[in-house]
């Protein structure tokens, strides 16, 4: 098997990376013990990692996207039945070992949920140089590339430095949204960069107690040239946002939550949207919020509905802006 292209009438606008893609199976149970069998009731599948959840619902915005990734055995056969069913255009860059799969458990009696994520295929130096040329080649004409999600096994922790690099040499902005070592050896380049608290806090190596410290470690990204902006995720809290010429808080729109899965990468497609359509990038992150808010309403990760977030965005608070003391 080799790379498959789907056929595109005109270039996309937003062109997605995802390095470990996953088949996500959700299912519930009453209760979860240790030891005990589980019995589960039905299942889900969803086809998921960063940048394809991302392609979905930048889709169901009305964005045009391209989805790239790597896939392998039955578990990829089914991420790519489950894309192609989703309408979404991808490329399936073709691997020997299978795609992973991620699982997901609701128990009924507490509400809490139990995910299970496995570390994912190792790709060889070929596998990583084909995605490379795969996404030089989608990125030509689009607005925006986005690098989301983990890197698997045998990827070098500098692999979306590279990314970032050939997307200045292309001119095209790139978003990013990982953890670890993909975000630690970041060093250039990225134009907008998606963090949680802990994410931030791996980045510049130190607690992150207060506001203001989150503000100031974003700030601090901003200055040393690892991203143009950056936007720090705080869940039911809202989010931050850090430029060089400005710094604000966005508030969360409180929901009733069926699934926290796919919430961060909901935020970033709207984001991306937003930006497409040459909003600011305080309404873009406004945008993301109500976004992030529409996907916490869908089980597994089922996209969010696009009424949903409009809706949302009609209540979304306007941002405050806020000062940064530095040391």
């Amino acid at each position: 098997m080799g790379e498959r292209v789907a056929d595109e009438m005109r270039p996309p606008t937003v062109v997605t990376l995802t390095m470990n893609p996953a088949l996500d199976i959700t299912s519930e149970a009453d209760v979860v013990r240790p030891t005990d069998k589980i019995r589960c009731a039905g299942a889900r599948y969803d086809p998921g990692g960063g940048g394809i959840n991302v392609a979905r619902i930048a889709l169901v915005l009305g964005a045009s996207v391209s989805a790239i990734f790597p896939a392998g055995g039955a578990s990829g056969d089914l991420v790519c039945r489950l894309v192609r069913d989703a309408g979404v255009p991808f490329r399936r860059i073709d691997i020997t070992e299978p795609t992973r799969e991620s699982f997901t458990v609701n128990e009924r009696s507490s509400g809490k949920q139990y995910r299970f994520v496995l570390p994912g295929p190792r790709l060889s130096i070929a596998d990583q140089a084909r995605l490379l040329d795969a996404v030089r080649h989608a990125a030509t004409g689009a607005a925006f590339v986005v690098a989301s999600g983990s890197l698997p096994p045998g990827v070098p922790p500098d692999f979306y430095q590279r990314v970032s690099d050939l997307c200045g040499k292309v001119d095209v902005p790139l978003v990013l949204d990982t953890s670890g070592g993909g975000l630690t050896h970041v060093r250039s380049g990225v134009f907008l960069l998606k963090a949680s608290v802990r994410e931030l806090r791996e980045c510049v190596g130190r607690e992150l107690a207060t506001e203001a410290d989150q503000l100031a470690a974003a700030s601090e990204l901003v200055d040393r040239g690892v991203a143009h902006a950056v936007v720090v995720s705080l869940g039911s809290q809202g989010a931050l946002l850090a430029t060089a010429q400005h710094r604000q808080r966005f508030s969360a729109v409180p929901v009733r939550t069926v699934s926290g899965v796919g919430a961060g990468d909901a935020m970033v497609a709207a984001m991306v949207v937003g930006l497409s359509r040459d909003w600011s990038l305080t309404e873009s992150v406004r945008f993301g919020i109500a976004a992030g808010a529409a996907m916490l309403l869908t089980p597994g990760t089922a996209a969010c509905a696009r009424d949903d977030v409009e809706r949302f965005l009609g209540i979304v608070p306007r941002a405050e802006d806020v000062n940064v003391i530095r040391a």
